[in-house]
């Protein structure tokens, strides 16, 4: 698996996201309470969990395990798989009898608006995942724009050569 790539689930049109598959400088950031309550406020009022809803033409269990959700509708909008809560709609299941608690982010995970799984690994992880495309984005958009400007200062630098040798 690619670091941070997020796990296929099968059956399912969305990845599931552990934050153990970032890097530890990044982990850190995240994991303070300080940075995370920032984020996590930024996140819940962005409602991209609202969006999931209004997104949603049909609220099946099976039209939702096809959808094809973002990294942070994933990791914030509904429990892990791993759970094995009962779907209601994308934002509320309900914990069964024999959910597994083993992940620490079953415990976590609310049906209210406010919460739903802001606080979990997961959520952490999946903006972990927007934030590594985001930079590779900028990386490949760094290097073009240096690229240009090697030409354009090459071409600058044969144009005045070439001009001051018709000065002579």
């Amino acid at each position: 698996m690619l670091q941070g790539a997020g796990e296929a689930v099968s059956d399912r049109g969305y990845k599931e996201y552990r934050l153990g598959d970032y890097s530890n400088w990044l982990q850190k950031r995240v994991k303070s309470d300080k940075n995370w309550n920032k984020i996590r406020s930024c996140l819940q009022d962005s409602k991209i969990c609202q969006r999931l809803l209004d997104d949603s033409s049909s609220t099946k269990v099976q039209d939702f395990y096809k959808e094809h959700l973002s990294a942070l509708q994933s990791g914030c909008c509904k429990p892990s798989n791993e759970c094995n809560f009962q779907y209601i709609s994308p934002t509320n299941w309900t914990r069964m009898p024999s959910s597994s608690l083993a992940n620490p982010d079953c415990s976590a995970w609310s049906n209210d608006a406010n919460t739903l799984c802001y606080y979990c690994s997961s959520c952490k992880a999946g903006l972990l995942d927007n934030i590594k495309r985001d930079w590779k984005r900028v990386a490949i958009l760094n290097i073009i724009i240096l690229v240009f400007l090697i030409i354009v200062y090459s071409v600058g630098c044969c144009a005045f050569r070439n001009n001051k040798d018709g000065w002579k």
